[in-house]
């Protein structure tokens, strides 16, 4: 990988695209931190010290794939956070509107209008979030005066904010490399790490008995990071190759085309880091509720939230609250087979295998194949679910066990930094390889 890597970067237009998007992201980290007028950055300080302390960590992944920009109340405070959900939207919408799926079987074209409807649906999006958080944390002390003016300057300014950095996006995967919206979170994410870092160094390094035991408790961290960025490539990597062979094609004496051998894909983690998204949104959205309503976590609505809050997991002094785990780990799974059902219609594979002349070996076209497809999937889908709720769940079973306290850079964050990074040296890999066929047929 490091050589395919030094080749790259001896291609200039593999330079002239690292150099773009370099451009680009020092631009994001710049707004990052670029407060919008009148916000008290003294309550969101405080609000998320009552979070660390009582409510939890509800807003802890999205403050990391924003960078940090939404404790800090700045311009780019949605992310692209309405990016990816305004994705997913319209993506569970193909499958329930017929119209759509047609118009995303019509090629370039229709993949041109799928774009536009999604970027609308961003801004829609960004828009009712703004309204929200305006709104809802402005009348509580967000902005330092409630006035119509204050309100519609921040709606504006976050609404903005996500359309532009949706705008780097695809500016990044136009002239720069790799997937620009996956780039944009990868670098917000990032970000985070060293406030992570320096919690871990405080709570296991400096206040250690003695020198040993934080050369020790070092070594563990490293060793565990390690394994576990490990784990995360394999299940990114991991798949389940189907063979299958093609018939000779006889046109009246002569023959066509020999009969031919390939495979079906079929990866092991499917669905990505979406099932675990829909867990955690799901699970921390009564959350988020009872913070705009100061729900008391002494009665009994505040206790079934606390159940919810996955800071609460796992702690010795109160087990009875880890029954969330279960049902988040459920949610998982669930999402992990419906996600990748919805992506991936074995039916549909197996009638495009029959129209070509294309069969499993020792499997019967048509409907056998479809149903052992489906058969193959469900396996399939089980082991990658297994594998996300492993990197899921271990940082908080730490983080409960140790009280670490509420940590940005989790599970989730590590599966999208892996999966980011290596379809970025891939896309980088991939223009070297058109450039180098290129010189060839240009000499």
């Amino acid at each position: 990988m490091l050589k395919s890597l030094q080749k790259a970067l001896k291609v200039k237009e593999v330079r002239d695209r690292l150099l773009f998007t370099l451009l680009m992201l020092i631009v994001i980290r710049f707004g990052s931190n670029l407060p919008i007028p009148g916000v008290n950055t003294d309550y969101l300080k405080n609000f998320f010290e009552q979070q660390r302390q009582g409510a939890g960590n509800a807003f802890n992944f999205f403050n990391a794939i924003t960078g940090g920009s939404f404790e800090q109340m700045s311009v780019l405070a949605l992310s692209i956070t309405p990016y990816i959900t305004s994705s997913i939207i319209m993506e569970l919408m193909t499958i329930a509107i017929p119209q759509l799926e047609e118009l995303q079987r019509e090629g370039e074209d229709g993949r041109k209008k799928m774009l536009s409807y999604t970027r609308y649906l961003t801004v829609a999006l960004a828009l009712i979030q703004s309204i929200a958080m305006a709104v809802g944390f402005g009348s509580q002390g967000l902005l330092t005066h409630f006035t119509l003016k204050s309100v519609f300057v921040t709606i504006a300014a976050m609404t903005a904010g996500s359309a532009f950095l949706m705008w780097i996006g695809e500016r990044i995967t136009e002239k720069g490399v790799g997937n620009g919206i996956s780039i944009v979170l990868l670098i917000n994410i990032l970000s985070s790490i060293p406030n992570d870092f320096a919690t871990l160094w405080e709570r296991f390094i400096m206040n250690a008995k003695s020198p040993a035991t934080a050369v020790v408790a070092g070594l563990i961290i490293v060793a565990f990071i390690l394994l576990m960025t490990v784990f995360v490539v394999l299940l990114c990597d991991a798949e389940r190759h189907i063979p299958v062979q093609y018939t000779a094609k006889m046109q009246g004496r002569r023959m066509m085309s020999n009969g031919q051998s390939s495979e079906i894909p079929l990866k092991v983690n499917t669905a990505g880091v979406i099932p675990v998204i829909f867990a955690s949104s799901i699970m921390s959205m009564p959350v988020v509720i009872a913070q705009f309503f100061n729900v008391d976590y002494a009665s009994i609505p505040g206790k079934i939230i606390m159940v919810l809050n996955s800071s609460n997991w796992l702690k010795l002094e109160r087990p009875a609250y880890s029954v969330g785990l279960v049902l988040y780990i459920v949610l998982i799974i669930l999402f992990a087979y419906f996600y990748t059902s919805i992506t991936f219609n074995p039916l549909e594979v197996a009638n495009n295998m029959k129209k070509s002349g294309g069969f499993i070996p020792g499997i019967r076209p048509g409907r056998p194949t479809s149903d052992y497809l489906s058969e193959v999937l469900k396996y399939v889908i089980f082991l990658g679910a297994t594998g996300l709720t492993i990197v899921a769940v271990i940082p908080i079973f730490i983080s409960g066990v140790f009280n670490i306290g509420s940590l940005t850079f989790t599970g989730n964050s590590l599966i999208i930094i892996v999966g980011v990074i290596l379809e970025t040296l891939k896309s980088i890999e991939s223009i070297t390889l058109v450039k180098n066929y290129r010189g060839f047929l240009g000499n």
